[in-house]
């Protein structure tokens, strides 16, 4: 069996979907890779042939132990190639995700190793991410919750964003609203938005942007 740049992708997706807590169908697909319905049908034949997916009478597609284990394989491999970019090459952090889901499929096993041995073990990426899949349940287990959810007056550190839009990555990024800032809630508004004080300074933040950051009190 070969296993194409294609089929990591989706395969990777599924992982990724799961990760985030949604129900993963054919139209979960086509909206996280911007491929079309039929595309999507039939990469699903394809994974179902080569016993790297289920689908559900329902149509709910899960990974099989194989295609899963090729999933976190190429996350980790992500997670390294973000982590190179920013600690040895000085890549904005915001900038990062797209080079990494270019070079991911391309990264051999012995690279990965020296990788490890040049970086180290990080649970983080640069959007503060955790290696592996790392749900909204996990999160909020670890006393995390999106900057959406907070109150007025609360202050908080961003812990991560949402990796996979680069223009809300440098929107935030322009803010100031990224990994280890400290912000405080000024106010919810009628139009829903919210008003951050970020360094001093009172910035305006979309309801939708705002429920892709997750931050902690301080």
């Amino acid at each position: 069996m070969k296993i194409t740049i294609s089929k990591e992708n989706y395969l990777k997706a599924i992982a990724e979907a799961e990760s985030e807590g949604e129900l993963v169908i054919a139209a979960t697909l086509s909206r996280w890779l911007k491929v079309s319905a039929p595309a999507v049908t039939m990469a699903m034949r394809r994974l179902k042939r080569d016993k790297l997916i289920r689908v559900n009478e329902e149509g709910v597609i899960r990974l099989s132990e194989e295609g899963r284990e090729i999933a976190q394989r190429l996350i980790r491999r992500h997670h390294l190639i973000e982590r190179m970019l920013t600690e040895v090459f000085g890549m904005a952090w915001y900038m990062v995700h797209d080079e990494a889901e270019q070079m991911e499929h391309a990264v051999s096993a012995e690279f990965e190793k020296k990788l490890v041995e040049k970086l180290g073990e990080s649970e983080e990426c640069p959007h503060g991410n955790r290696i592996g899949l790392d749900s909204p349940k996990d999160r909020r287990k670890r006393g995390w919750m999106t900057l959406a959810e907070i109150d007025a007056g609360a202050i908080v550190h961003v812990q991560s964003a949402f990796e996979r839009d680069r223009q809300l990555l440098e929107y935030l990024n322009a803010l100031g609203v990224k990994p280890g800032a400290t912000l405080r809630l000024v106010s919810s508004n009628v139009d829903e938005t919210i008003t951050l004080e970020v360094e001093g300074k009172l910035v305006p933040l979309g309801s939708g942007a705002a429920a892709k950051v997750w931050v902690k009190r301080v």
